[in-house]
């Protein structure tokens, strides 16, 4: 398990995605809109959304690692495939302390697969 995931969902709605985690993680709090962020919980997980976080891009962080997803892909391609939209996550844990060299290193997954990109955000 990761201590927390994010993922970058491409062109989604909140609402699709919010309906997305209740029905795959359970219901919560009411969800909080702060400019282009709205944040929840759900099933005792803070989730936040960022909005157009990298271009067309929103980014969605579960955190905790008591989600129902292993990682960051598993997740991503969960989302993926119940929102038949592109999905981006990076392909292990990484940190500030790992620098930069696998900084820009990322999966996109869509249609069902996950392939290797590199997206400098």
């Amino acid at each position: 398990m990761t201590p927390d995931i994010e993922i970058y969902i491409k062109e989604a709605d909140f609402a699709a995605v919010h309906a997305w985690l209740v029905s795959a993680i359970g219901t919560g709090s009411e969800v909080i809109r702060k400019g282009q962020t709205q944040q929840c919980t759900l099933a005792g997980i803070p989730v936040m959304w960022t909005a157009k976080a990298a271009g067309r891009w929103h980014s969605l962080w579960l955190q905790s690692d008591n989600t129902p997803w292993a990682d960051d892909l598993a997740c991503a391609t969960a989302a993926s495939a119940a929102l038949g939209v592109p999905v981006r996550c990076v392909p292990g844990s990484w940190n500030e302390a790992d620098g930069e060299a696998t900084a820009d290193d990322w999966l996109e997954v869509k249609d069902g697969s996950a392939n290797p990109i590199t997206w400098r955000i």
